[in-house]
């Protein structure tokens, strides 16, 4: 059996060890591409807007108009992830970037490319990056074995900071030399290589699915999943206390460069550069660092680094001494969200895999936005300094609340699927659409076992929650003294048999043992079906 804390044993995986397989190293090396190339975009965007009025606002909206249709759009993308070829998808994405980045190109070099206009296309890339985002992170686990995604998932940030440093410092030197349209030209490139590759890119095993999920259905599930899982939303928080006042670092820094410095596109370029060199280190030293420090001594440790950095990029005008603030920056960025994206990718099961990456992404991008515009405000009204000291206040704030929310420990964790309901013996097969259905499970237990059992039924009540209910409740009936009776709603009849059929865990099955434990007999199962001309159960809300 294997579980998430044999996945996170003592001895991690080399950083290096998923870039052994040909078909990872392959895709890992053509997305490189691609991230330089967006990287280099953003760096052109920004520098087309650097001397317009109110550029502060304008700089930081390149950042929100490229984030926030992963924020609108991510769910959407991994119920598609989740429903679809995700190769397939993978590639016509793709090929829509470059369709958007030749756009940008050919704009700008006829002098057609007004602010509005550069934002909207902006906006259009990333739609084309919400699309990618979920899809790609549940491909991962297809790639590499399980043991090795936190090594892919290290490698993933790697690849992003990697082209932190050397995107930026390309395109400084192109727009110093033939200005800004051959930097988005090359982004093209970039992209079609990537699809290129996916094109390749020939599964070894066909993902099946023999009934795909309707979209909203797909979508409800997805959503409930998250809302009842206190473990993804305590993951969320986490990223999210971090993301915000971060943000402030990389939105403000190209107006560092010019303001407060003096410098030039080239001299940005060096300046995000030593982010992703810090970056880089982070993610080639993460296997080590987790030898020797707790993840919530990472999260202390991580956010301390980037409170300092933040308040010496904030005050500081020699640019030696911004260049050594944003090196453990960068190592403190990667580090953090590299662990907290490993332990989402490692805690979801595979069945709602995307969907639940989708809101992190939503939480991550949403951040992102709603923070670069924050601190786009604030050194719109009060200039780069207080900017700067009140995301460094609002970091270390964030920090010390790992104490009252760390990370969940995971290492005792069974998340392997776990189909172990008795088979259905039914009278007649109900339509997989009709609904809602509602379950009963009649349980016998002893007076004596009933504190025990009413517990241990508490963790039942999430597993049937994340699975499929919509609904649930545990009563007793008032002429006895040893009957509980646990009822719960599902959708539909399709949205039950998947519960039966793959969305349970080994840790919902250890869940439901625990208190079978304390129960005399076998618990009588029911299912409820609509009768076809009898009135179906109605909401209050609905009136009735």
């Amino acid at each position: 059996m294997v579980t998430a804390g044999a996945a996170a044993g003592d001895r991690p995986a080399s950083a290096w060890a998923p870039l052994r397989g040909a078909v990872y190293r392959n895709l890992w090396l053509a997305l490189l591409a691609a991230n330089v190339g967006t990287w280099m975009q953003t760096v052109g965007a920004q520098w087309l807007l650097i001397h317009h009025a109110n550029a502060a606002t304008l700089v930081a909206l390149v950042q929100t108009a490229s984030l926030l249709p992963v924020l609108l759009l991510a769910l959407p993308a991994g119920v598609l992830a989740d429903s679809f070829d995700r190769r397939h998808l993978l590639i016509a994405v793709q090929l829509f970037l470059v369709a958007v980045a030749v756009a940008l190109a050919l704009l700008t070099l006829t002098d057609r490319m007004p602010p509005a206009l550069l934002l909207t296309l902006t906006f259009a890339f990333g739609v084309g990056q919400a699309l990618t985002l979920p899809a790609w992170s549940a491909v991962i686990p297809e790639l590499v074995p399980q043991e090795q995604l936190r090594s892919a998932s290290a490698l993933g940030s790697i690849s992003v900071n990697v082209a932190r440093a050397v995107g930026p410092a390309l395109a400084g030197v192109l727009i110093s030399r033939t200005g800004v349209a051959p930097v988005f030209g090359l982004n093209a490139v970039a992209f079609a290589v990537f699809a290129a590759a996916l094109w390749r890119w020939r599964p070894a095993t066909a993902r099946a699915v023999e009934v795909p999920e309707r979209f909203a259905a797909a979508l409800r599930a997805g959503s409930r999943y998250v809302r009842h899982s206190p473990t993804v939303r305590r993951l969320l928080r986490r990223a999210l206390v971090f993301v915000v006042p971060a943000s402030a670092l990389w939105t403000l820094l190209p107006l560092v460069a010019a303001r407060r410095l003096g410098l030039g596109s080239g001299g940005y370029g060096l300046l995000l550069g030593a982010l992703g060199v810090g970056a880089i280190a982070g993610g080639v030293l993460l296997a080590v660092i987790r030898t020797r420090l707790s993840a919530n001594q990472i999260l202390l440790a991580s956010g301390a680094l980037f409170t300092a950095a933040l308040a010496l990029v904030g005050t500081v005008r020699v640019v030696p001494l911004v260049l050594l603030a944003l090196l453990p920056a960068g190592m403190a960025w990667v580090t953090v969200l590299a662990n907290v994206n490993a332990e989402m990718q490692l805690f979801l099961p595979s069945w709602v895999r995307a969907r639940g990456l989708a809101v992190y992404q939503v939480c991550f991008a949403g951040g992102q936005a709603a923070g670069a515009l924050l601190w786009g405000l604030v050194a719109e009204m009060g200039g780069l300094l207080p900017a700067y000291l009140t995301a460094a206040a609002s970091m270390l704030v964030g920090t010390v609340t790992s104490r009252i929310w760390p990370l969940p420990d995971l290492r005792s964790v069974n998340r392997e699927p776990a189909a172990y309901w008795p088979q259905l013996h039914l009278a007649h097969e109900p339509d997989p659409w009709v609904g809602p259905v509602l379950v009963t499970v009649r349980y016998t237990v002893r007076p004596e076992r009933e504190g025990p059992f009413l517990a241990a039924m508490d963790a039942v009540r999430g597993a049937r929650q994340r699975t499929g209910a919509m609904r649930w409740g545990l009563f007793r009936p008032a002429e006895t003294t040893d009957r509980f009776v646990e009822v719960y709603l599902v959708p539909s009849w399709d949205e039950h048999l998947r519960q039966h059929g793959g969305r349970l865990t080994g840790e919902d099955r250890e869940a439901e043992a625990r208190a079978r434990e304390l129960t005399d007999g076998v618990p009588e199962v029911r299912h409820l079906v609509p009768a076809a001309a009898g009135p179906r159960l109605s909401d209050e809300r609905e009136g009735v």
